[in-house]
């Protein structure tokens, strides 16, 4: 079901730290990132994921926050997002579409839900 968790942090650098040490005690591999400065955790097919807000506010739990969902392809996504804005979600960030990672090309569509939480859905070679 679950993609994906994001987090936002302040100091991307100390997190990282201690992510990268905390999670490599249980057997994940380092964080890696991404041309934006975001981190990324891959294990078992999921992400965890460090980042500073976009909006440029300050990270406090959930800003800068995402709750991923996986999607079987590009087209179970669209399918996803039309309803979802039908049903009172705002689209956010790009429009869905191909994106390049560090982990491969992903497909991926982000909405804000009528209480404001971001959540995305992503289809990719970790989905």
């Amino acid at each position: 079901m679950f993609s994906h968790v994001m987090v936002g942090a302040n100091d991307i650098a100390a997190s990282q730290a201690f992510y990268d040490a905390a999670l490599t005690a249980i057997g994940i591999p380092p964080g890696r990132r991404d041309p934006k400065g975001r981190v990324a955790y891959m294990h078992g097919g999921s992400f965890f994921m460090l980042t500073t807000p976009i909006d440029g506010a300050p990270a406090c739990h959930a800003n800068g926050g995402t709750i991923g969902f996986r999607a079987a392809d590009p087209e179970a996504i669209d399918a996803w997002h039309e309803p979802g804005v039908a049903h009172g979600g705002t689209p956010c960030e790009d429009p869905p579409g191909w994106r390049d990672s560090p982990f491969g090309r992903l497909y991926l569509a982000y909405l804000r839900d009528p209480s404001g939480n971001k959540v995305c859905a992503m289809h990719g070679p970790a989905a």
